[in-house]
């Protein structure tokens, strides 16, 4: 492992060694990575691909929302993209958002244009460049209702500017591959009044805090919904609600949601999770398939 950490390129932005990605997830759980890198902005994340050591894997994340890292820590390169790929820029309807800005900064941003159409977002946890990987929506809309392209960088350092029907978009999900990383986006808005856009996003945060354990170490919905039904729903007539294994929970108070409750491992949200599956599959007979995404090697 030394021997290809001496030959990463020089970049603009940071290189962390044996980081620690609990610091970097909402769960805070899970091990080390070899190398946490955070690029400057577009230009230093692309002379980072094109330089890097080919045979050294490589990851991305966001803002740390929906991912679970395993105890074991994440070998090789996670790349972290942060303030370079924030900004939010408005020009008429059109707003063109970096992929490291939080979805509901935008969906405030826009309400104080007077731009309607994203409040949407104000419920959906972590960046935009994970909105757009997984089509994330609440309250009735999605991600490619509002998409007009998405700037997608792949690991050879290439910029593709793609389309919804480019990425193939669908119930939380795109065709993105992990190798292809989301660096900015642009939306098409309505025009709106100011103040009633903000009323309702201020709304849509109380509903959130009163239905979800917002202020718990948690990562957002666990499971994505099956075909014509509610994930929680399932839970919940399963019996999982508030079922413990180690210091990981099911929510009280959203069963699609689980809990670090105190210092618990990621062994033990992963195994619950696994036993919430098994439960509403000898119940129900559906399959929940996870909307978390986990990387990493177990300990």
């Amino acid at each position: 492992m030394s021997d290809w950490r001496s030959r990463l390129p020089q970049v603009r932005g940071r290189y962390s060694f044996d980081a620690s990605m609990a610091d970097q997830t909402w769960f805070r759980v899970g091990g080390t990575a070899d190398v946490l890198y955070k690029p400057a902005d577009l230009d230093d994340l692309v002379h980072f691909l094109k330089n890097r050591p080919a045979s050294v894997p490589l990851y991305v994340v966001g803002a740390g929302s929906n991912l679970l890292v395993r105890d074991g820590g994440v070998r090789g390169i996670v790349i972290r993209l942060g303030r370079g790929f924030s900004t939010i820029e408005r020009d008429g309807l059109f707003v063109t958002v970096g992929a490291a800005a939080l979805d509901r900064t935008v969906a405030m941003s826009c309400g104080q244009w007077g731009l309607s159409g994203l409040e949407f977002l104000v419920g959906v946890p972590g960046t935009i460049g994970g909105a757009v990987k997984m089509n994330a929506g609440c309250y009735g809309s999605e991600t490619k209702d509002r998409l007009v392209w998405a700037d997608i960088l792949d690991f050879e350092g290439t910029l593709h500017r793609l389309t919804p029907d480019q990425l193939a978009m669908t119930y939380r999900h795109t065709n993105l591959r992990p190798d292809q990383i989301v660096v900015a986006a642009q939306f098409r808005c309505d025009e709106g009044d100011s103040a009633q856009i903000l009323s309702r996003l201020d709304q849509l945060l109380a509903e959130r805090e009163a239905s979800q354990p917002v202020k718990g170490r948690t990562g957002g919905s666990t499971f994505r919904n099956p075909d014509g039904q509610s994930a929680w729903k399932l839970i919940d007539d399963a019996g999982c609600r508030g079922l413990m294994m180690g210091q990981a929970q099911v929510s009280e108070k959203h069963t699609n949601f689980l809990l670090n409750t105190d210092r618990c491992l990621a062994a033990d949200l992963e195994s619950l999770g696994e036993l919430v599956r098994r439960k509403v599959k000898e119940t129900s007979g559906h399959d929940l398939h996870w909307e978390i995404v986990r990387i990493g090697e177990k300990d």
